[in-house]
């Protein structure tokens, strides 16, 4: 059995970890770790134990930290690989400071480029740069997989200081990001934020959502928002959104 975790806010890493399943030829589960984190213990064994994250800031989201810590994770292979839009930082190394640690004997490491999603800053991805780098996540997700299925294994250099930094100053202004969010008068309750938040930090109150300090800022609730109704600094009501074509939301509320 092989069991593929994985943290995914608009799509992006879910397609991959879903693509790596249908590819390795064996059996696997699943497994969404935003429902796996709030378990009072997380025991895993398996075969193989594949990790898929989103790098935010340079590193990893908090709760796939906080989840690798809390695991117990035995296996004889491990592999991590970090979905990204402009760099992938630092946020394979600090993954693989806490999973070394770990009753693992063997370790393999990868990058798979995504469409930038983090449009508050970056704004949303021109259609001919989404399509080059769908089209490069494609190509890294089956050599992700074929790796996998060889058992290819590799280390990194741990010691990445400006990642750390930079990641250690979001990991502050996480704290009130949550604050930030703002609901038009377009919402209409539906209620899809809540059901495609992978950390459960929207609730719908009185027909409208609420955000909680529990938010990893993915923004998948903005860019989940079928009436464009959830802003966070520069976006506007007009502004495109951005989730992965392929996935939708009956796969992203699992």
């Amino acid at each position: 059995m092989t069991r593929i975790f994985y943290f995914s806010g608009t799509g992006n890493t879910l397609w991959s970890a879903r693509t790596i399943a249908e590819r390795i030829n064996t059996q696997y589960e699943l497994v969404n770790i935003g429902g796996e984190v709030e378990k009072d213990e997380i025991n895993i064994e398996a075969d193989a134990v594949i990790l898929l994250f989103p790098a935010y800031a340079y590193g990893p989201p908090l709760i796939v930290s906080n989840f690798l810590r809390k695991a117990r994770i035995k296996t004889p292979y491990f592999a991590a690989f970090v979905t990204y839009g402009t760099s992938p930082g630092g946020a394979l190394a600090a993954v693989s400071r806490i999973v070394r640690k770990k009753e693992i004997e063997m370790f393999y490491f990868g990058r798979i480029p995504a469409v930038e999603n983090y449009i508050a800053i970056f704004g949303p991805p021109k259609a001919k740069t989404a399509e080059k780098r769908l089209r490069w996540q494609t190509e890294s997700t089956e050599e992700a997989a074929r790796s996998i299925t060889e058992r290819k294994t590799n280390s990194l250099n741990t010691f990445r200081p400006f990642s750390s930094f930079v990641f250690s100053l979001f990991s502050i202004a996480l704290k009130i990001f949550y604050k930030w969010y703002k609901v038009t008068k377009t919402c209409d309750g539906c209620g899809i934020c809540e059901k495609v938040c992978p950390v459960s930090a929207v609730t719908i109150k009185n027909g409208k959502p609420y955000f909680s300090k529990k938010c990893e800022h993915c923004q998948g609730c903005m860019n989940w928002c079928p009436k464009r109704a959830i802003l966070f600094v520069r976006l506007g009501p007009k502004t495109p959104r951005y989730h992965h074509p392929e996935i939708n939301v009956e796969e992203m509320s699992r």
